[in-house]
């Protein structure tokens, strides 16, 4: 029994020790990966934050080329009749977007959307000038028509598009 007796009281300490020396080296590692953890996020925020600004600067500026005024500006109206007009606009702005769609993975769903909606709202726009002319109109005819119903707009989808992607990149600083 007393064998017994000294072999527990070198134990119980040895055993104390052993559980004491375990919790320090998980505490150890539990902060170690911690740390490796903060600092590839680290090493990704520096890689990713360039590429997320490039694809802000590539959405505000498809929705600045998609415009009314710039998309008419760069189409040259009085080449075209209102129907080839109507066209050759309509699939510019189709264009641009589906050449900027990749950039949606960098924002949220809502931001994308508002881009969306814009592109979506131009198009009908411009739909909805080409309804109210003749056949025999002309693409000047088209596109003043196009402006001024751009103008006449309270809420521009453009504008508002940009706001919710300058909104988006202002939470990275």
């Amino acid at each position: 029994m007393d064998y017994l007796l000294e072999l527990l009281k070198i134990l119980l300490p040895a055993a104390a020790v052993l559980y004491g020396m375990y919790l320090v080296v998980v505490s150890f590692l539990s902060k170690e990966q911690e740390k490796l953890k903060l600092d590839l996020r680290t090493q990704q925020a520096q890689v990713v934050l360039p590429i997320r600004l490039q694809a802000a600067e590539r959405l505000c500026l498809l929705l600045e080329r998609i415009t009314p005024a710039q998309v008419i500006r760069r189409a040259i109206p009085g080449q075209f009749s209102a129907e080839e007009l109507h066209h050759h606009l309509i699939s510019e702005i189709r264009e641009e977007f589906n050449h900027n769609a990749s950039q949606q993975v960098y924002f949220s769903e809502d931001t994308w959307d508002a881009v969306r909606i814009a592109v979506e709202e131009v198009i009908s726009r411009i739909n909805v000038s080409r309804q109210q002319l003749n056949e025999s109109a002309s693409g000047v005819d088209l596109a003043k028509v196009v402006l001024t119903q751009s103008f006449d707009r309270q809420n521009d989808p453009i504008a508002l598009a940009i706001r919710k992607v300058k909104a988006e990149v202002s939470l990275y600083f």
